[in-house]
């Protein structure tokens, strides 16, 4: 990250009391209760104030009917203070109501007072508040202090004596805000399979012919129905014996089918990434016009399983028919009698970018590129772009990670499959005993709990890759045994704020690795946060 710049937005951000009279800050059972993280959020520390976690609004969901401050002042004179505290609708959120006097003198000691925020019951919608503190040091040195809020309610209503609670609520077009994600209701379980690939396709050419031995599995990018959530992350090492159900598309065989070219078409260059049994070509492709299109090639080596088989092709073909300009989908298939199945992807001259970022680092062959924080974001709007279409698609991606992206050398992002992703970056990918080799350390809490996953699951990947765009990807809780990743997770602990990460853009992952799945914003909220920190960080440059 460049230093020069991160330190001049700081500068720019950062503003300060004088001589340090005030400590001002959310506790650490405070951010626990509201974020489900084990830290303390200063919006002052000894008269600094911090004007990214001023700017940040925070989303209070309807379980929680009250705001906690923790503050005392450093004078050795009576500190001055006047609260204000302003609503944009009355009839959804009652007058919230100070536990303290508005106005009064800061106390000279640690001491917590507190906002009730008691919704009406009588609608469901968002209220704005905003609570202003002005701190008088002297009468011509006058801070005033703003902290801004979303109170979430819903609306209640009686039946049989019973409260009925409406939970969805109404979102507006704000911009610089996270909402509360939706709640969905999670009550229909819908197991998806998948077919061997290369069963169809034999099948395909001889009617009469068997597949041999099959057993359930599953690839990452998963249709779901909406309000659902997916319970199946079946082993990868098992043959799959039933059709996936795509709603979106035919199906494997005649998907495959539509894209099959003649070999002969295909020219393999060099080889741009191996693994054990994983090969990556650089190549060209002749077109139906004649013409050679430049393309990578995705295959696997003599000595490959057929299960390796199938999954190259069940996992490439997982983009099939997406049409958007930040996802890389497939382009051709190639397959024929006794040799590897070829995937094609057009190639733009694109690398893949966890491999880019490593080379952003300092090494005694120099830096490839030097990224700026606008840079970095940009590049995170774009995925999360990708992943906005994703899900309008009801589409898991469950593997979203830099090694599964890619970007050219004008920074343009895709999205891509994770097919052969765990043999050319086997460090990523973990096996806790249960013959399932997953990406441990990208996925969400109640994915390796209880294998689940959902929207939300794929924003907590999220909040692992802007993490790894970040510290140009170095690798998520190294010092972490993967056996020990989900008891480190339970007791609240997560990755560590990068050097030179902007507080907001950490408060952006912090919100991704919430606890509980519904507190974490979805990716159109992701997506107006941090527009709006993008072209803040523009007008300073």
């Amino acid at each position: 990250m460049n230093q020069n710049f991160v330190s001049a937005f700081i500068i720019l951000l950062t503003s300060q009391l004088v001589f340090g009279y005030l400590n001002l800050y959310l506790s650490l059972s405070e951010v626990q209760r509201l974020l489900g993280l084990e830290a303390e959020l200063y919006y002052v520390r000894d008269g600094n104030i911090n004007n990214y976690a001023l700017n940040f609004v925070m989303p209070v969901p309807s379980s929680l009917n009250s705001l906690h401050f923790t503050w005392e002042s450093l004078a050795d004179r009576p500190l001055l203070y006047t609260i204000k505290v302003d609503t944009s609708d009355s009839q959804i959120l009652l007058p919230p109501q100070l536990n303290i006097t508005s106005r009064g003198s800061v106390p000279n000691t640690l001491q917590t007072f507190s906002l009730s925020l008691p919704c009406s019951g009588v609608a469901t919608g968002e209220v704005n508040v905003t609570i202003t503190i002005s701190v008088t040091i002297t009468p011509s040195n006058v801070t005033t202090l703003m902290f801004k809020r979303k109170k979430i309610c819903t609306k209640f209503e009686m039946q049989n004596n019973h409260v009925l609670v409406h939970t969805v609520p109404t979102y507006s077009n704000s911009t610089s805000i996270f909402y509360t994600a939706i709640v969905s209701a999670l009550i229909l379980i819908f197991i998806l399979t998948s077919v061997t690939a290369m069963y169809y396709v034999r099948n395909k050419k001889t009617r009469d012919t068997n597949s041999g031995t099959t057993g359930p599995t599953t690839t990452f990018l998963t249709t779901v129905p909406k309000n659902t959530v997916s319970t199946s992350y079946s082993s990868f090492r098992r043959m799959p014996s039933y059709s996936l159900i795509d709603e979106r598309s035919k199906d494997l065989q005649e998907r495959i089918t539509e894209l099959t070219v003649q070999r002969c078409r295909v020219r393999l260059n060099n080889v741009i990434m191996e693994g054990t049994f994983a090969r990556v070509y650089q190549g060209s492709y002749t077109n139906e016009d004649g013409v050679d299109e430049p393309v990578i090639v995705k295959t696997v080596t003599d000595h490959a399983s057929q299960i390796q088989i199938s999954l190259l092709l069940q996992e490439g073909m997982s983009m099939y028919s997406l049409n958007h300009k930040n996802i890389l989908s497939i382009l051709r298939v190639s397959i024929e009698d006794h040799t590897a199945p070829f995937l094609l992807y057009t190639y733009n001259n694109y690398s893949n970018l966890k491999i880019f970022l490593q080379k952003c680092k300092l090494s005694p062959e120099g830096v490839s590129h030097t990224l700026t924080t606008q840079e970095v974001v940009d590049m995170a709007l774009q995925i999360i772009q990708a992943m906005q279409y994703l899900h309008k698609k009801n589409l898991l991606h469950k593997d979203l990670a830099t090694r599964n992206c890619i970007v050219d050398d004008k920074l343009n992002v895709q999205v891509a499959d994770n097919a052969l992703s765990r043999d050319l970056f086997p460090s990523d990918y973990h096996c806790l005993g249960d013959n399932e080799n997953r990406p441990i350390k990208w996925m969400a809490i109640e994915s390796l709990v209880h294998k689940t996953f959902s929207f939300s699951s794929d924003v907590w990947s999220f909040g692992v890759l802007l993490w790894e765009l970040t510290t140009l990807a170095q690798q998520p809780y190294v010092e972490i045994d993967p056996f020990e990743i989900v008891a480190y997770l339970k007791d609240g602990y997560r990755l560590a704020q990068p050097i030179n990460c902007p507080d907001e853009l950490f408060a952006v992952m912090a919100y991704c690795w919430a606890m509980s799945a519904e507190e974490r914003p979805t990716f159109t909220q992701l997506h107006i946060c941090l527009q709006d920190f993008y072209t803040q960080l523009t007008r300073y440059v």
